[in-house]
């Protein structure tokens, strides 16, 4: 085995900023990397003769990513003397949560937006929104679920500051629950919750998606003294709106598990192409393809459509349909 074989590693990718990653090994040590230039751009090889051992490039192509890799990539790197590193392959990915790049200039291709993979590798999405102080914005939460459905990882949903909660809220909540979702009510002043949602991150890979203000910080200092401030460090230094240069990190919890914090987003768009968004609602999925115009039926003005007898009936919530509808004019504008 060469010299250069024997210092290729495997590690994970738990920090990205600006064009620098800290990668894990699996000995737990951080190293610092850099990406071998083969990464930042794609290469076409011939394949005239599949058995030679000599490629030529015929094209090289741009990227349609942002950036290869992201905050919980597996990757391979090749570990230099001084101890950095150069990010030499991403393995491929069990899932990703993807955005279109949203800052103009060099992130466009010619044909489009560029695909801006936020997370890599997840096993869960926790969305976290306040019972109250804010009150929550219920048409947020359901775009939040939403993507995770698209992207097709299990989201998780954690009310905050339930000492507010008040009983119209209560029946809101339960709502989700009914559908499907995982809830639970947290509150960092009794401790209500808390040993629930360590039980849901322990062992896991969780991202936390949530705007400021809705209870966060208290919520991770709840579960691990300190962690929750330790987060805040890390986005008072990211730029509102820049989610492309934000600072991303992966934090290990002391209980096994670790949690990937994102910038708080109001504004954000599906990435994959969705062809009608009643799939992404769990309570709406049966009523597919038994509308009178079957898989053309918008669920909006057309006779026969099963959805919209769903909502006579009760057995879809006129507020979920109401947010359905939203939903298709927000991400499609």
């Amino acid at each position: 085995m060469s010299t250069t074989e024997h210092n290729h590693r495997q590690g994970i990718v738990v920090k990205k900023t600006l064009g620098k990653y800290t990668v894990r090994s699996a000995e737990g040590s951080s190293i610092g990397c850099a990406l071998a230039g083969n990464l930042s751009k794609q290469l076409l090889f011939s394949t005239a003769n599949p058995t030679s051992m000599r490629k030529r490039v015929l094209e090289v192509k741009e990227l349609d990513t942002v950036d290869p890799v992201a905050v919980g990539d597996h990757v391979t790197y090749l570990l230099s003397e001084d101890g950095t590193g150069t990010i030499t392959e991403v393995q491929p990915r069990q899932n990703k949560l993807s955005r279109p790049a949203t800052d103009g200039g060099r992130q466009f291709k010619k044909k489009g937006p560029l695909e801006q993979v936020m997370v890599a590798n997840v096993d869960q999405i926790v969305v976290v929104m306040p019972a109250a102080n804010p009150p929550p914005s219920w048409d947020l939460l359901d775009r939040y679920l939403a993507t995770a459905e698209a992207s097709a990882v299990p989201a998780l949903i954690g009310f905050t500051k339930a000492d507010l909660l008040t009983a119209d809220l209560s029946q809101e909540i339960e709502m989700y629950r009914q559908i499907g979702y995982h809830v639970i009510v947290t509150s960092a002043v009794s401790g209500l919750g808390v040993d629930k949602v360590k039980t849901a991150l322990k062992d896991r890979v969780s991202v936390l998606w949530g705007k400021s203000g809705v209870g966060k910080t208290s919520l991770l200092n709840a579960i691990e003294p300190g962690l929750g401030l330790r987060v805040k460090a890390v986005n008072d230094h990211n730029s509102e709106g820049r989610h492309t240069t934000a600072h991303l990190e992966m934090f290990d919890l002391s209980f096994g598990g670790s949690v990937i914090d994102t910038p708080g987003q109001r504004a954000f768009k599906i990435w994959d192409n969705v062809e009608d968004f009643a799939h992404l609602l769990p309570e709406m999925r049966p009523f597919l393809g038994h509308c009178k115009f079957g898989l053309d039926c918008t669920h909006t003005r057309e006779p026969g459509c099963a959805i919209k007898s769903a909502v006579t009936q009760g057995a879809v919530s006129q507020r979920r349909y109401d947010s359905f509808l939203g939903m298709r004019d927000y991400f499609t504008a």
